[in-house]
């Protein structure tokens, strides 16, 4: 069983999408109503694609892609009339006994996807969407993707070549609930034709996704998936090619071999430079502003402002706790009136990635530490 995977629970009807793999015995399962629900693997079983082919799709699935179509246009329509732009309503299609859930038409025709490369996000149920990349080009591209949370850090999901018209298994699953928490998207693109005559520059893409142009994104079939999905043009600029012609390269060479090759070649446009390694925080970090910034030069600092440079050295540090899978992290952040106490305990209540969290060492810190549990 992998992430993506539609599974069906044996005690029930219910049919769902695998989102996390827990641990060896336990999966996250988002129900197509989608609340996520922890389930024991031997409780579910993967629904074959066969199944599908042979007796269609089920009622759960069926529901699901309807809702979905029908949720996108109504955030859509929504995002345009706050956004100031006039709809029309949609004329409905006949629905079909097989196939694709039946797609909303609008009147006016959308432009057809132009080639490039893309990102899109499916509907794998009406609030969980899957991430792909779709290669709408003639050239093999390959290609790295990851993510940038905040305060830059930088995550590396994924590498691999996608070959021309084609699209990548799912890279990533998110939740609609989640947008305000979406991480920013990060993806490098190197076009690539075997037996070429042309090398192509490295394209860097960075998305940070808005409401008002996430849900105007919508398109009805993208090509190479066809299905509807919200799509991003990651090419606006294509790749450059840089064009060696065999006469010059004969040149190059002979120059090279010669002795009188010229002291600077042609440059070509330089790689981005790679993200610093991430370095795990010390098992204990004391969020005290003399332990934060022991050179001084805080005085003067209103309460709001020493809060608020406690809250992020204690997000810089979770992040990098969790980027380096440390099982736990103890913070001092002392008893005082309890204000940054109740912040961090806060933020931790609602971030997924926290097993628990609880008061720690009592007979050393009193109510002054909290002892932080990992996933």
């Amino acid at each position: 069983m992998n992430i993506g995977d539609r599974v069906r629970l044996l005690t029930g009807r219910e049919e769902g999408i695998i989102t996390r793999l827990l641990s060896d015995e336990l999966v996250e399962v988002a129900i197509d109503n989608d609340f996520t629900i922890p389930v024991l693997r031997r409780e579910i079983v993967v629904v074959a694609a066969e199944e599908t082919k042979a007796f269609g799709k089920s009622a759960t699935a069926v529901a699901a892609e309807k809702k979905a179509a029908t949720s996108g246009a109504d955030r859509a329509a929504q995002a345009a009339k706050s956004a100031g732009v006039a709809t029309t309503k949609a004329a409905p299609e006949p629905v079909k006994t097989e196939g694709p859930a039946p797609v909303k038409a609008d009147k006016t025709q959308a432009p057809p996807v132009q080639k490039g490369l893309y990102l899109a996000l499916t509907h794998q149920s009406p609030e969980l969407l899957a991430l792909h990349l779709v290669n709408h080009t003639d050239r093999d591209v390959l290609f790295t993707f990851g993510e940038e949370k905040p305060g830059g850090q930088y995550r590396g999901l994924k590498s691999e070549k996608l070959e021309a018209k084609t699209a990548s298994a799912a890279l990533g699953h998110w939740h609609l609930k989640d947008f305000d928490q979406w991480p920013a998207v990060v993806v490098q693109l190197l076009p690539f034709q075997f037996n070429g005559t042309s090398a192509y520059e490295l394209l860097t893409k960075r998305l940070q996704f808005k409401a008002a142009s996430f849900y105007t994104s919508r398109q009805p079939n993208v090509p190479v998936l066809q299905r509807e999905a919200y799509l991003f043009q990651l090419d606006e600029k294509p790749a450059a090619p840089v064009a060696i012609a065999p006469e010059k390269l004969a040149e190059t060479l002979k120059a090279q071999l010669s002795g009188n090759a010229p002291a600077k070649p042609a440059a070509v446009a330089p790689a981005p430079q790679p993200a610093k390694a991430l370095v795990a925080p010390p098992h204990e970090v004391d969020l005290h502003l003399e332990a934060l910034q022991p050179e001084g030069g805080t005085e003067g600092l209103s309460n709001t402002a020493i809060l608020k440079l406690q809250l992020e050295a204690f997000e810089d540090t979770l992040s990098r706790a969790l980027a380096t899978n440390m099982h736990e992290i103890i913070y001092i952040h002392g008893s005082g009136n309890g204000t940054l106490r109740k912040e961090l305990h806060k933020l931790l209540s609602r971030n997924r990635d926290i097993k628990f969290f609880e008061d720690s060492q009592k007979e050393k810190f009193g109510y002054g530490a909290t002892l932080v549990r990992l996933k």
